[in-house]
C-alpha cells in the first residue's frame, strides 16, 4: 500500500467514524427489583412499581424493570435468582 492510498484510507475512516457512532441508541435506565419470595407471591408489587412510574409520566419504553425472585431462599445460599 502506498502512502497516498494509506492517507486516503485514514481520511475515509475519520469521516465514517462519527456517522457510525451516531446511530447508537442511548441506554435505558434499569430498575432492579429483588425479592426473596416467589414471583406468584409478590408479582403485584412489580405491578405497583410500574403503576407508580406511569403516574410519574414514565412510559414502559423509557425504563426497564428487571424483577428477580429468590423462590423462598434467603442469604448467601440463594445463588441463583430467576
Amino acid at each position: 500500500m502506498e502512502r497516498r492510498e494509506f492517507i486516503a484510507l485514514l481520511g475515509g475512516a475519520a469521516v465514517a467514524w462519527p456517522l457510525a457512532a451516531s446511530g447508537q441508541q442511548p441506554a435505558k435506565p434499569v430498575i432492579g427489583f429483588l425479592r426473596p419470595t416467589r414471583a406468584e407471591e409478590s408479582g403485584h408489587l412489580v405491578a405497583a412499581v410500574r403503576q407508580g412510574l406511569r403516574e410519574l409520566d414514565y412510559s414502559t419504553g423509557q425504563i426497564v424493570i428487571e424483577p428477580r425472585w429468590g423462590d423462598g431462599q434467603r442469604g448467601p445460599a440463594a445463588k441463583t435468582c430467576r
